[in-house]
């Protein structure tokens, strides 16, 4: 029902290592270019597949794309 508050029922969550820091911060300064390439969705469902992430669809988010 639009408008009425509800907790959501899953949540995800990916850590990075002290030794990564350098990479991580790279990603985010450059993420606007990067999402010129890939869209959230697309890199999102990538990690996903990557890290061997097994999940219910019935928890992804609704994606919202401009």
């Amino acid at each position: 029902m639009k408008g009425k508050f509800s907790w959501q029922e899953g949540f995800g969550a990916f850590t990075y290592g002290q030794s990564q820091v350098d990479a991580v911060f790279k990603y985010i300064s450059n993420q606007e270019a990067h999402h010129q390439k890939k869209t959230f969705k697309e890199e999102y469902m990538d990690m996903l597949a990557k890290f061997q992430v097994q999940y219910d669809e019935k928890y992804l988010f609704e994606w919202i794309e401009y």
